[in-house]
């Protein structure tokens, strides 16, 4: 899937970040977060960076899994700088279409999907709703 996901190495932070998201996140939308879902790009944490000549590519998707509950989440930002700085630093940019294949092999096993977790403009969804949001 390596051509659905954005390999730039660019040191310009909008790379990294959604506006129509972080807008969609602010008014607190649905309809227009699935908008922005549908034709834009996603931060994504990453377990680790990609290799070294392109630090968006090849790395694995970091999910948190409730220790108490074993309920496993999928978070996303609009701003790499939205992202808590206890988790792993590295960050991924994805499509829409990677978003809707991750959310497609892993819906068993993901139980919800934050958005910009830490604020200033949170927001969950279930990842049924978010397919059904990227496929309309």
């Amino acid at each position: 899937m390596a051509s659905q996901r954005k390999k730039s190495v660019a040191a310009d932070p909008n790379e990294f970040r959604s506006e129509a998201l972080a807008q969609a996140l602010e008014k607190q939308d649905m309809a227009a977060v699935a908008l922005a879902l549908r034709n834009g790009n996603t931060i994504v944490p990453l377990i680790k960076p990609g290799p070294r000549d392109n630090p968006l590519d090849g790395g694995e998707v970091w999910t948190y899994r409730d220790a108490s509950t074993g309920d496993v989440a999928l978070l996303l930002f609009s701003d790499a700088r939205n992202k808590p700085k206890n988790l792993p630093p590295g960050v991924g940019v994805y499509s829409p279409a990677w978003l809707a294949s991750f959310l497609t092999q892993y819906h068993d096993e993901i139980t919800t999907v934050f958005l910009d977790i830490a604020g200033p403009h949170a927001m969950q969804a279930s990842p049924a709703d978010l397919l059904e949001a990227l496929r309309s």
